[in-house]
C-alpha cells in the first residue's frame, strides 16, 4: 500500500479544483504533482493562463495559487505497480472536504479517465458534485497533442 505523500495545493481564493489519480512514481520521488517531465499539465495549463511554464515547486505553488486552481489527487493510498494507472487496486480516497470546506471551489475538473472513473465512484456522491472530466496530460495519452490538450482545458479559465 503506497500513501498519497503530497499536500493538497489550494488557499482560499481558490476557485477550481483539478484532481489527478494518484501521483506517478517520479512525482512521489520529486515530492510533487506532475513531476514526470514528459507529462503536460504545466505545459498545457500555462498555456491556457497565457504564462511562463513554472519550473520549481515554488513557481508551480504560486502559479497554481495565482491562478486560483486547487490541485490534488482523488486516490488517497493505493496498491500501484510503477506509474500504471491500469495496475491501481485497494484504494482509499483523499477526504476533498479539506478543500471543499475552505475555498470557494466553483467547479471541479479531473485530469483523465482514471481520475474521472475513481471520481465518480468514490467521490462524487460525498461531494455531491459532478466533475467535468478533461483528457489527460499523460504522455501514455499520445492521441491527444498539446495543441489539442490546451484547447480542451481552456474552459479552466
Amino acid at each position: 500500500m503506497i500513501k498519497h505523500p503530497i499536500p493538497p495545493i489550494y488557499d482560499e481564493n481558490s476557485t477550481i479544483l483539478i484532481l489527478g489519480s494518484f501521483p506517478s512514481v517520479k512525482s512521489r520521488e520529486e515530492g510533487f504533482f506532475y513531476g514526470h517531465p514528459q507529462n503536460r499539465f504545466w505545459k498545457v495549463t500555462s498555456a491556457v493562463f497565457e504564462e511562463d511554464m513554472p519550473r520549481t515547486i515554488p513557481e508551480k505553488k504560486a502559479f497554481l495559487l495565482r491562478n486560483h486552481i486547487a490541485l490534488w489527487d482523488v486516490i488517497g493510498s493505493c496498491d500501484i505497480d510503477g506509474s500504471a494507472d491500469s495496475s491501481i487496486r485497494n484504494v482509499s480516497v483523499n477526504d476533498l472536504s479539506v478543500i471543499l470546506d475552505h475555498a470557494d471551489i466553483k467547479q471541479i475538473y479531473v485530469n483523465g479517465k482514471t481520475a474521472h472513473r475513481y471520481y465518480q465512484k468514490y467521490s462524487e456522491a460525498d461531494t455531491g458534485r459532478p466533475a467535468v472530466c478533461l483528457p489527460s496530460t499523460s504522455p501514455a495519452n499520445a492521441a491527444w497533442s498539446v495543441e489539442r490538450l490546451i484547447i480542451a482545458w481552456s474552459r479552466i479559465r
